[in-house]
């Protein structure tokens, strides 16, 4: 049986045109069969998802019946494993569950098990020691992205119609745009957080799920939503009318480049993409604008990006070190893994204090590009999924990231700039929304002449998601999605 989406899959139940037990038996076997290929799975809970399947559900529950998987980083649920791509994990449990898994299966998703990631979401790729490398359904010698990699190739692939994502530098967009898939990287302080955290990568990381439709993605979101007032970052609901009925009442005034904005190469797949798009809104009557500039300096911004990324992960591993008492050794972790937190352990309270408040700077700057411009057009990736391999370090950078601990501040953050710039080249469009908390997606509008999909990412002001969708409306309509 096929379903256009999980809106489809719960109506149908509802309807009881099916059981929800045959759409998880369904799912199961798509794993099954698809999976040993893809490796987009690395833990399953088939027989909890069968008994979930057998229970009541409520018709007030939207996506009542509809199996999901969630992402193996930050979407815990109290018992099942929880091993963040890394080996330190490979055998732990998770003891709570996640606010944002408990509205998931509030919702009447039912849970069939967790999808692969790199180790700690630390790259656009999905390759981590532990599970090994997520592959590009549509070519397997290409990865599928990072670092929700798992679950865009479970969803791309038709295990299940969308999967639980997160996104701290991209890793929601990314993935979505190696797959062809919808990624909303929803604004700061939308989506429930905690109990365990409450400010990931201070509040550069969010939580929410890739799809195939935006009416999927539209319905998720309110369903999802909170203002959470024991939230660091708060931000009222959106209501109904505002997601579901209201339209824009002038033409949108859309700025658009797809120059890479670190002065990297991009593919002619994603200048055509963009070019498209411009040729299309232009001709539903909205205002397209080239920029000579960006809004804000990129490289500063994913400089001040990496330093967050650094202290972070090293207090990450002190909490560790305490749990397990005893220091971490580069045994313990990815080489990348391990440079980052070394590099970590150098950077002043003071610097890192100077750091978070030029992300301030960031968002003000941004909030007035904004009072000019509604949207932001960009490519979301500077070319299609990169091959298995294509971002390997050189022996004498992974000598010197062992050695990581042996520099000064600024040479650390300089390796750690040399670790990511061949794979930042790939992806120099995400990281800012991360920083500044405002909405962005990435839409499937195109693919190359070997098939291969590219996206397309709009940016819109903290709080605008009804703008993204609005266009994504657009282009659905028009079956460019």
């Amino acid at each position: 049986m096929m379903y256009q989406d999980a809106t489809a899959m719960a109506t149908a139940v509802r309807h009881k045109e099916v059981s929800a037990k045959e759409l998880v038996e369904e799912a199961i076997a798509k794993i099954e069969a698809l999976n040993p290929a893809i490796n987009a799975v690395v833990n399953k809970q088939y027989e909890e998802a069968i008994k979930r399947s057998q229970q009541a559900f409520s018709k007030e529950q939207p996506f009542a019946g509809v199996p999901i998987l969630l992402k193996d980083l930050g979407q815990n649920q109290a018992g099942q494993p929880s091993t963040s791509g890394s080996r330190l994990f490979a055998s732990y449990r998770a003891q709570q569950t996640d606010y944002l898994v408990q509205r998931f299966e509030a919702l009447g998703f039912i849970i069939l098990g967790r999808t692969n990631t790199p180790e700690f979401g630390v790259k656009n790729i999905s390759d981590s020691s532990l599970h090994g490398p997520v592959h590009l359904p549509m070519d397997l010698s290409r990865n599928a992205g990072g670092s929700s990699g798992g679950a865009a190739a479970a969803v791309s692939s038709g295990m299940v119609p969308l999967a639980g994502a997160s996104d701290g530098g991209g890793s929601i967009r990314i993935p979505a745009s190696f797959n062809g898939l919808i990624g909303l990287k929803t604004s700061r302080g939308r989506i429930p957080v905690g109990p365990g955290s409450y400010r990931g990568w201070q509040g550069a990381s969010v939580h929410f799920a890739l799809t195939k439709s935006v009416r999927d993605t539209r319905r998720l979101l309110y369903y999802t939503q909170t203002c959470q007032m024991e939230s660091p970052f708060v931000l009222p609901t959106l209501s109904q009318e505002t997601l579901f009925e209201r339209k824009w009442q002038r033409p949108l005034k859309i700025a658009y480049s797809a120059l890479s904005p670190i002065g990297q190469t991009v593919s002619r797949e994603a200048v055509a993409a963009v070019e498209g798009a411009v040729s299309f809104l232009s001709q539903m009557g909205h205002d397209l604008i080239e920029l000579t500039d960006y809004p804000i300096d990129h490289t500063d911004l994913i400089k001040d990006y990496y330093v967050m990324n650094s202290v972070e992960t090293a207090a990450m591993f002190d909490t560790i070190e305490q749990s397990l008492q005893r220091p971490m050794t580069p045994d313990d972790m990815e080489l990348m893994t391990w440079g980052i937190y070394k590099s970590g352990q150098t950077i002043p309270a003071k610097q890192y204090s100077q750091t978070l408040n030029r992300w301030d700077q960031y968002t003000a700057q941004f909030a007035a590009f904004h009072e000019n411009y509604d949207l932001l057009l960009t490519p979301t990736t500077a070319g299609v999924a990169p091959k298995h391999g294509q971002f390997t370090l050189s022996d004498n950078l992974q000598e010197s990231l062992l050695a990581m601990g042996e520099f000064p501040m600024e040479q650390q953050q300089d390796l750690i700039w040399e670790m990511f710039a061949d794979s930042l080249a790939w992806t120099p469009f995400t990281i800012p929304a991360n920083l500044t908390g405002q909405p962005a997606i990435s839409l499937p509008t195109y693919r190359n002449e070997a098939g291969l999909p590219i996206g397309i990412q709009f940016l819109a002001a903290k709080g605008r998601e009804e703008l993204l969708l609005q266009v994504a409306d657009l282009f659905e309509g028009a079956d460019m999605i």
